[in-house]
């Protein structure tokens, strides 16, 4: 909705979906909760963990079959990411959803957003997912893409786990339901994202080292290559491992895979210490590093939970 000075605003509606769009009534049961009404651009780490919590709980539920969360789309996918990563593998259905356009204009994405979102969760795809535009991708591959279009939501490294057109397609690539695990929300939010360019200046690492930051992640050219030569990034990537501080690097590309011994700037990056992020968008590999730092003390425990593909991330 707008408010007052003509914004657009979060929307009031969740206790009242069912009177809003019937047709939910004829999907499943809904029971109906705010946990939290901000923009999304205002969500901070300890929103994912109170989400976390409001989840692992509702899935502990032998009545609760799946869980959807209505999200604001800027942050979607770092949401869905950090829960992805603090709950593990699933025994059931999380899914978010969202909408370009508020559900009371008249044309709107949300109402379709919002029947396939609580569709999604009553089928066999217990991962968290993000549901849009007649899709619902793996939420550790998505990415927004697009301000201003309708299909806002891409997974530019994986085929979508669900299509929703005339049929319900689910691909075979979507992963086993598991047991539900006990919920660690421990999280380490001292973690820098910094996206490599021509002009950028080594100095920057080592100054977020001296701030104390505990983790970093390099946006790097294409399959992770770094500067090695001129403004060499080498050398600062080398003392920050020498400090305990992992290192993980992406790719700029949206379709990227970091292969760091492809050429010879992500080779010796790699020599240097820093962890190849494969297909990671940078949105999986910062919820990743916050939660392995908060669970992990050692750099090698750090590096191996970075380096395993823990929910299809990889």
């Amino acid at each position: 909705s707008r408010d007052e000075r003509g914004q657009l605003a979060p929307d009031l509606y969740a206790l009242d979906l069912v009177r809003e769009l019937p047709v939910l009534s004829k999907i499943a049961e809904i029971e109906p909760r705010i946990v939290k009404n901000v923009d999304s651009s205002d969500l901070q780490p300890d929103d994912w963990q109170l989400f976390a919590r409001e989840v692992h709980a509702a899935l502990s539920d032998p009545r609760c079959d799946g869980v959807v969360i209505i999200h604001g789309t800027d942050t979607m996918a770092y949401t869905a990411s950090a829960l992805a990563f603090l709950l593990g593998p699933l025994p059931k259905p999380v899914v978010l959803t969202g909408a370009q356009h508020p559900l009371g204009a008249i044309r709107t994405d949300a109402r379709t957003n919002l029947v396939d979102a609580f569709s999604v969760a009553t089928l066999p795809v217990p991962e968290v997912t993000i549901a849009f535009a007649g899709k619902a991708l793996r939420g550790v591959r998505a990415m927004k893409i697009d301000a201003w279009a309708l299909d806002a939501f891409d997974s530019p490294t994986l085929p979508p786990l669900v299509e929703l057109g005339l049929g319900t397609t689910i691909a075979p690539h979507v992963r086993a339901a598991q047991p539900l695990g006990p919920l660690d929300d421990r999280l380490e939010t001292s973690v820098l994202v910094l996206r490599v360019h021509p002009a950028f200046d080594p100095d920057t690492l080592r100054r977020a080292l001296d701030a104390g930051v505990r983790g970093l992640i390099l946006e790097g050219y294409g399959t992770g290559n770094v500067p090695r030569l001129g403004r060499s990034l080498v050398p600062a990537i080398r003392e920050a491992t020498d400090r305990g501080v992992p290192v993980l690097v992406v790719s700029q590309c949206p379709r990227g895979f970091v292969e760091l011994e492809r050429y010879g700037g992500g080779a010796a990056a790699r020599d240097a210490g820093a962890i190849g992020g494969g297909p990671m968008t940078t949105e999986a590999a910062l919820a990743k590093m916050m939660v392995a730092l908060g669970r992990y003390s050692e750099l090698e425990e750090v590096r191996a939970f970075l380096e395993r593909d823990v929910v299809g991330e990889r």
